[in-house]
């Protein structure tokens, strides 16, 4: 069988978007399919893949989860085994989330667990959002590979290997995507006052954006709204007619994101009005917070106090998003950060994770549930 490492560096060669993820799903596929089969069960849905290994003597299903997609990022490591996807990288870490999934599938199909235990391949987290409509696939159409309880990881840059750090309840943001359309009337430069400038729209559009969170929102429950892309006009000497703004939502609770969502609209209505143009808005995705179930949490942070090699650590919530999230709306799980010790973050194009980490989690999730 491949190494673990091997295993990572194809993977991270072929990055793919959500639900995009073919190359991806062909290589997990053919990867399942050389381990004896026996006790192995393996399904597909759209461009994931959910897998069920027979415990020997079970009560319960444990459930493993792992995201498969990459970023439109284009990637600056210099890695022998970059990205050959031009535009993609794997700079989410998934590569790492999916080789530790199938190490333990390796695992459990050489030495069976006692329990059942099911993992999921899971597509398209980055966006649109996989985990949901994976989820009620499962309950329609295969409650079978269903699971009592639930666990996942992410990778964390800024931690050394070895540190399994989780809270019990919130521990990630809900996140809304944003997309704001406006339009103007265009024009020549020289005649501003028979055009409806979008530019200038925009721009008291985005400030009036930020006091959403100053001005609306309590001080001590946290929201953020970022713009993080502004495209407006086409060259130098025309007012542009139109204008996209491109960010993201994220608030501590559901009612938090209403409330932020009621004041976007109202602000745009008010730009309607001082600017006499259409503004159209799209949320996009929309991923419920990770809520920790506070019994699995602190089960996770237990068994890593005494695990040989690893350093818990109970971390503070984060405004990341993860559609993780859907799944412990219904079954009781956790999610954790794992170290990854990389100067560079999440969804940075330099960004390489040790991969010290593979064996490590491949290790310590596999104890864990063996130990469930």
């Amino acid at each position: 069988m491949q190494s673990l490492i091997d295993i990572r560096r194809a993977l991270h060669k072929i990055p793919e978007l959500g639900f995009q993820e073919f190359k991806t799903q062909a290589f997990i596929l053919d990867y399942l399919t050389k381990l004896p089969q026996d006790d192995l069960e393996i399904a597909t849905w759209r461009t994931g893949v959910v897998v069920r290994i027979v415990g020997t003597n079970p009560t319960k299903t444990i459930g493993w989860r792992t995201d498969i997609d990459g970023l439109p990022v284009t990637e600056e490591t210099g890695v022998a085994y970059a990205s050959e996807h031009a535009g993609h990288m794997h700079a989410c870490g998934h590569d790492c989330h999916m080789t530790t999934a199938l190490g333990l599938v390796t695992a459990f199909v050489k030495n069976r667990p006692v329990q059942n235990v099911v993992v999921y391949f899971q597509p398209a987290e980055e966006g649109p959002g996989g985990a949901e409509p994976m989820f009620n696939w499962l309950k329609e159409e295969r409650p079978d590979l269903l699971c009592d309880e639930i666990y996942a990881l992410h990778i964390a840059p800024e931690y050394p290997v070895g540190t399994v750090a989780t809270r019990p309840g919130l521990l990630f943001a809900n996140t809304s995507e944003l997309f704001i359309d406006l339009k103007g009337i265009g024009g020549h430069a020289a005649y501003p006052h028979l055009t409806r400038d979008m530019t200038i729209a925009t721009a008291n559009l985005i400030l009036q954006l930020q006091t959403i969170v100053s001005r609306n929102i309590d001080p001590m429950n946290s929201v953020v709204i970022t713009v993080g892309k502004i495209t407006a006009g086409t060259v130098q000497n025309v007012i542009a007619e139109n204008a996209r703004l491109e960010g993201t939502i994220r608030t501590l609770n559901a009612e938090s994101m209403q409330a932020v969502k009621s004041r976007i609209e109202a602000i745009c209505a008010g730009i309607e009005a001082a600017f006499e143009c259409e503004v159209a808005i799209d949320y996009g995705s929309l991923y419920h917070e990770v809520n920790n179930h506070e019994a699995c949490a602190n089960r996770l942070l237990a068994f890593a106090k005494q695990y040989d090699g690893a350093t818990d650590f109970l971390c503070p919530a984060a405004m990341t998003g993860e559609d993780f999230g859907y799944f412990l709306k219904e079954i009781p799980g956790a999610m954790f950060w794992s170290g990854a010790n990389c100067q560079y973050g999440l969804h940075q194009s330099k960004m390489n994770p040790d991969e010290a980490l593979l064996s490590f989690n491949t290790d310590f999730v596999e104890a864990f549930i063996r130990s469930l």
